[in-house]
């Protein structure tokens, strides 16, 4: 071990106040691990537009309590450059390991810095944050919370007073004034905060309420899942103050646990996180299944149809939810550019307004008018007036009236899935996805790609390529590639930005001349051909 990691890892021994992650950093110290130390003290946590993510532990490479104060003093002293101080900060936090201690170190922090801040007295699905920012007038909100993470992960997400996500030049701002934060006994702590709780929590759930007509249908069988996380007992309320039966909840599942241990990815997307739900629809016989991630900012949903239960992609409810709430209004639609093309094409039916934006619903919610925003990781925003963020909460709500407007109409989600198919062609989409060790690798595709671009993508030619880093006049620059294909399929490939993933989104555009299911099959054809194809030009 060189002297300098040991001098760096003996110094921030001095300054943690976690007597748990001083305990664990004393212990490789003293089993002289270098190859872990050094990854602990390889640089710092960035800090960036999805705010900080990473795992639990000792070390400026990992989320603990000196990292955490150091955010939290970064965005004091931001937020007072910025004259941004007439109102509270909002704080919020889930269940994983650490999340109270960091939200509590977040508060401290507000107040030693002579803001006021407002503390969530329980966990709480990270949406109340969002609506409670606008809706207590304050500058600022964080939650603690690494979404739908692995369990030793740990992260910290930043909004500004508007309710939305911060976007550049804000979190390049908020990092240089985390950087200039001096030593940690200098910042100064408060105590004196203030709590919030069921009178923030009552007035989400009103608004939730609003959402269902009182003469719309009601009767709907529903199985639900939190998978571990902090939904279920606002789920449950904003259930019956809506006027839906409650739903069954799977019971292995039901209450938070940061060690998630019935799911290996604690991810709705991920192949078996919902199984368990999907065996509790067949047996009490549902109609629907419904799953938020553990911070419920998103909602997946599953449904019977002819070959059993399946889930529906992210694109597929969103078109639904789009077809939905999109008659007759007079605002905005937006997805993100690695969702289906599909919603473009119903609000053009609608006459209704629409833009594309980055990944992230740190563009989405900001969308001026938007009166209907989603992304295809399960992302959606039904109530923007109220929630400039992903709302698994009210999007639940809002799937339970769709799925029961259908079931007294005698339909099903799946007819309603075939009207679009046979009123705009099939848009079918997939995901290739490469999880990576070491993040090089993910440069090296996205390197390959631009100097050997490909010029066929399964059956369709490459007809335009897009390289997003450079920008445009709708889209701020990003790392990643469009191709546009024949016959209305494209590609998008870019690097996540928040796990270590290369990923790239695929649609493919199909008539229905006879039968949907015909359609269907042709779909999954082309999709695995584009993806033979796009894995061999990205080396993946």
């Amino acid at each position: 071990m060189s002297d300098d990691l040991r001098a760096a890892a003996e110094a921030w021994l001095l300054e943690d106040p976690d007597p748990d992650t001083r305990a664990e950093l004393t212990q490789l110290l003293d089993s002289g691990d270098t190859a872990e130390l050094a990854d602990r003290f390889d640089g710092t946590l960035e800090f960036g537009t999805a705010g900080l993510r990473g795992a639990v532990g000792a070390g400026p490479n990992r989320m603990n309590r000196v990292v955490v104060i150091r955010a939290a003093a970064g965005l004091a002293a931001y937020l007072k450059a910025k004259g941004l101080t007439d109102g509270p900060v909002l704080i919020g936090y889930d269940a994983r390991h650490k999340s109270d201690v960091f939200a509590q170190d977040t508060a401290a922090v507000i107040r030693g810095a002579g803001l006021d801040a407002v503390l969530l007295d329980r966990p709480t699905p990270t949406p109340v944050v969002a609506f409670g920012i606008r809706h207590l007038h304050a500058v600022a909100g964080v939650v603690v919370t690494a979404s739908h993470n692995p369990p030793q992960d740990n992260g910290y997400k930043v909004y500004l007073g508007d309710g939305s996500q911060i976007v550049p030049p804000a979190d390049a701002e908020i990092a240089a004034a985390i950087a200039a934060v001096g030593p940690l006994a200098d910042v100064p702590r408060g105590d004196d905060w203030q709590t919030a709780g069921d009178d923030l929590l009552d007035a989400y759930l009103d608004r939730i309420a609003e959402l269902v007509p009182a003469d719309a249908p009601r009767d709907l069988n529903v199985a639900y899942t939190p998978l571990h996380g902090v939904g279920r007992a606002l789920v449950e309320k904003a259930v019956a103050r809506a006027g839906f039966a409650v739903p069954q909840v799977v019971a292995s599942q039901a209450d938070p646990d940061p060690d998630f241990p019935t799911v290996s990815f604690p991810n709705p997307e991920e192949p078996g996180a919902i199984d368990a739900a999907l065996d509790l629809a067949r047996s009490i016989g549902a109609d629907i299944a419904v799953a938020n991630d553990p911070d419920a900012d998103r909602c997946a949903v599953a449904i019977p149809d002819v070959d059993g239960w399946r889930m529906l992609r992210g694109d597929e409810l969103g078109s639904l939810l789009g077809e939905f709430l999109l008659p007759g209004s007079d605002g905005v639609a937006a997805c993100s550019i690695v969702s289906s093309s599909l919603l473009g094409k119903i609000a053009a039916s609608f006459g209704v307004r629409y833009v594309e934006t980055l990944t992230g619903f740190k563009w989405i919610g900001r969308v001026p008018d938007l009166v209907f925003g989603y992304e295809e990781a399960l992302g959606y925003c039904v109530d923007p007036a109220a929630v400039k963020d992903k709302d698994g909460v009210s999007t639940l709500i809002r799937v339970l009236q769709l799925a029961a407007q259908a079931k007294a109409a005698g339909r099903t989600l799946v007819d309603l899935l075939d009207d679009l198919a046979i009123k705009h062609g099939l848009h079918a989409t997939d995901q290739l996805s490469a999880r990576v060790e070491d993040l090089s690798l993910i440069a090296k595709a996205m390197k390959r790609l631009r100097a050997t671009p490909p010029t066929t993508l399964g059956a369709y030619a490459v007809e335009r390529i897009d390289d997003l880093s450079q920008g445009s006049e709708s889209l701020p620059p990003t790392d990643g590639l469009r191709y546009t294909l024949s016959d209305g399929a494209r590609v998008v490939v870019r690097p996540s930005g928040t796990e270590p993933k290369l990923k790239c989104y695929l649609e493919v555009v199909v008539p229905v001349t006879t039968e949907v299911a015909a359609a269907r099959t042709q779909a999954a054809d082309a999709l695995a051909a584009i993806k033979t194809d796009l894995a061999a030009a990205a080396g993946i």
